[in-house]
Formats: C-alpha cells, structure tokens, sequence
C-alpha cells in the first residue's frame, strides 16, 4: 500500500475515493462536487521553471480538471497559499494575476480561504462545483468486463518537459509541462456515454489500476514507456461499452481532439509497474 492510500484508509467516509466527493442531497436541484488538490514548490515544480503566474494558473487548472473529470463545472474556490517571506507585493500580484486569469477562464468565483508565511511556495485549492439534476457524475467506479478504454490527447509532452527543465533547458511556451489543457467541452458533451473516467496526474502506469478497481487490461495497442509514465498530463482516462466508442470519437471530432482506445477490460488483475513522483 503506497502512502497516500495508507492515509485514506484512516478515514472511512464512503465518499473518499474518485477526484472528487459527489454531495447528493446538498441541494433538489443539482448535486456538488468539492475537490482539493495541492500545488506546492519542490514536490510540483521548482521555482524558476514557471513563472509566478503560470504557477498561479496552473494551481487553479489541476483543481478544476478534478471537477471537470467527474462532469461537473466548477463554480466556487477556496485559496489556501504558503507564501515565502521574502516575495514583495509585485510578487504576490503576479501569482494572484495567474489565479485570476485561469478562473476567469472557467466561470471560477474565489470566496475566501487562508494566506501564512512559509519557507516555500505553495497553493491550496478547494473547488465547489456544480452537476445539473438532468447530467450524471462521473466515478471510478468498476468497469464491466469487455469495456473499452481510452485516453484523451497525445501522452508524454509533460514528461518531456519536466525532463528538459530537470536537465538545465528551457520550454516552449506551450509545453504541457507549463500550459495545462483540459477537455471540458468533450466531456460535457460526452458523460452520457462514458462509464467511468479520471484525469490522468500521476501517469498512466498509476492511474489504470485506479480506474480498473482490481480488473486488467488486454491491450489493442503498445503503449510507449514515456505514454505510460507521464505525469501531469490531465488528459482524461475513461471506459465505455463498446455500442458507444462511435459516438465518443464523433464527440472527439468535434472538439478537435485525439481519443485513443488502447485496450478491452478483462476479468484479471493488471499489474502496471514504474509509477510517476514528482521529484
């Protein structure tokens, strides 16, 4: 058992478990979705890799690429921010601009939080966000046997740019690494097709065996070592019957996006090994 799910299974709330947790009866007309991610120097980036406002922008993107993953659309935020002692008010603007900048991008409102002095830089996110009584959310939930299973885009440019910082280079300016995108319009328009989906952060070596819920994969295509170790792509990782793998890649077409169906679920535990760290 890795760390993470060591500190989960303390907590024994039926709602842990998916990007984020479905509030069914929070309200008659439509359910909420509260998710939280950190985005925090040393473990996610090094400072002098992204500028302070792409570190802004993208501490809000992998929050709402959470919500997005499930169907819902985010509406609320909750700040928690680490700042360093040393940052000046041009600093803090510059972060604060990125913030601004992506959740305006989004419909995103901030309503309040927390700020302390820190050693190091980091961002706290919680999103609220909102799924209409007519759409369905989106889990992890197990797939049935003979679904397919697709990733959204081209994995591996984020690790191709982590690689380049790490060794001393410079990156375009819309490397993956840097500049987050998400496929909201596909998956909104999609949900009622898909079966279960995710957003792949931690690679896809470490995110199948979440979505698979202890069932394998008889793959349809080879995947390369870099498709499959690549973190921080927030791409979408999704399983399907097979009736609507069509209407998925029509769906695709017209987002202008690539879909990749890359295997059939079996009844057969799959074991994926060289999970992605940060650092």
């Amino acid at each position: 058992m890795d760390k993470e799910n060591l500190i989960i299974s303390h907590f024994s709330s039926h709602l842990i478990g998916d990007d984020g947790a479905v509030l069914e009866n929070f309200n008659a007309k439509e359910k909420w979705v509260v998710c939280k991610d950190l985005f925090v120097e040393k473990t996610h980036f090094l400072r002098g890799w992204l500028s302070l406002k792409e570190i802004g922008a993208k501490a809000i993107s992998v929050n709402i690429s959470d919500a997005i993953a499930m169907n819902a659309r985010a509406k609320f935020a909750l700040l928690g921010l680490m700042i360093p002692r040393e940052f000046n008010s041009a600093q803090i603007r510059q972060l604060c601009d990125g913030i601004n900048s992506e959740c305006a991008k989004f419909g995103v409102q901030i309503i309040g939080g927390d700020t302390i002095g820190s050693e190091i830089l980091g961002i706290s996110v919680t999103i609220l966000a909102q799924i209409s009584k007519s759409q369905k959310p989106l889990f992890r939930r197990k797939p049935h046997i003979g679904d397919l299973i697709a990733f959204s885009g081209k994995l591996g440019g984020a690790k191709k740019g982590f690689l380049t910082l790490r060794n001393g280079g410079k990156l375009g300016v819309n490397s993956r690494f840097r500049r987050l995108i998400l496929r909201d319009k596909f998956i909104y328009s999609s949900a009622r097709f898909i079966r279960s989906m995710m957003d792949i952060s931690d690679g896809l070596n470490c995110d199948l065996e979440k979505i698979l819920c202890g069932r394998g994969v008889k793959f349809m295509r080879k995947l390369t070592p870099l498709q499959m170790s690549s973190g921080e792509e927030y791409e979408v990782l999704l399983t399907c019957a097979p009736r609507h793998k069509k209407r998925l890649q029509n769906e695709a077409k017209k987002a202008r996006i690539p879909l990749a169906f890359f295997g059939t679920i079996i009844n057969k535990k799959g074991k994926f090994n060289g999970k992605f760290s940060h650092f």
